[in-house]
């Protein structure tokens, strides 16, 4: 579905991705882990269109992504869920909902969707009226991800969900991300938390200084000597 090779892009002079490639097939729940400053947000930027890579390509179900436009690929089948939330503090929950479908053709109803993410998501039925910086830092995660859905993606990227969330916050976020792997979207997920990233993931990808180290399943890279002291170290171990 997502195929990267030779991925390079710069920040000036500073090169925050060095050929990476990686590839994300239908159906399939992908996570990216590294600390910070490994490249990983820029790769997500660069899927959507956000930042222009100087080498290398990007291709969707085949279609080349580079030169394209943020809305243009979210019309396409891919929404980011981005770091930090970016929600819309001034308007109501259920307007940052009806937001995440202004993508989809004029007059397509998406009333059934919008029950869906309530189920998926119940306080944002119960705070549906409410203004959206009035959330707590947990709330406004669950509307970021269910603003994402109502654009109906088959890929949906997420950038650090678990960042700043308390463990059972973490955990209400994850319950949904299996379930939506379950009825068949195809998630491609970046997180500094590398033991929850491996553990939920059917493969991760392990970057550092903008280049994929290492990749596999989650039994494949725990089987291999020092994987845990040497990449899940600087993160809470408990779900792995």
């Amino acid at each position: 579905m997502l195929v990267i090779d030779g991925l390079e892009a710069s920040y000036g002079r500073i090169a925050a991705l060095r050929g990476i490639s990686l590839e994300v097939d239908k159906g399939e729940f992908v996570s990216v882990i590294g600390p910070n400053g490994a490249g990983k947000s820029t790769l997500m930027h660069a899927v959507m269109g956000v930042i222009k890579p100087s080498a290398g390509s990007i291709s969707f179900d085949g279609v080349s992504l580079l030169g394209r436009s943020p809305e243009w690929i979210v019309r396409r089948g891919i929404a980011l869920v981005p770091e930090g939330r970016h929600i819309f503090g001034s308007l109501t929950v259920l307007e940052n909902l009806e937001l995440g479908a202004t993508p989809r053709p004029r007059g397509d109803d998406f009333g059934g969707e919008l029950e869906h993410v309530y189920r998926l998501f119940p306080i944002l039925h119960e705070r549906r009226h409410q203004t959206a910086s009035k959330l707590s830092g947990g709330e406004q995660q669950q509307l970021a991800i269910a603003r994402a859905l109502l654009s109906r993606p088959s890929l949906l990227l997420l950038d650090e969900p678990s960042l700043g969330l308390a463990p059972f916050v973490v955990d209400i976020v994850v319950d949904v991300l299996l379930r939506l792997h379950e009825e068949g979207i195809t998630i491609l997920l970046v997180e500094q938390n590398a033991a929850l990233a491996v553990d939920v993931a059917d493969r991760t990808y392990v970057m550092r200084n903008g280049q994929i180290e290492i990749s596999g399943s989650r039994e494949t890279l725990l089987a291999l000597e020092d994987f845990e002291r040497r990449y899940l170290g600087f993160v809470d171990e408990a779900r792995v």
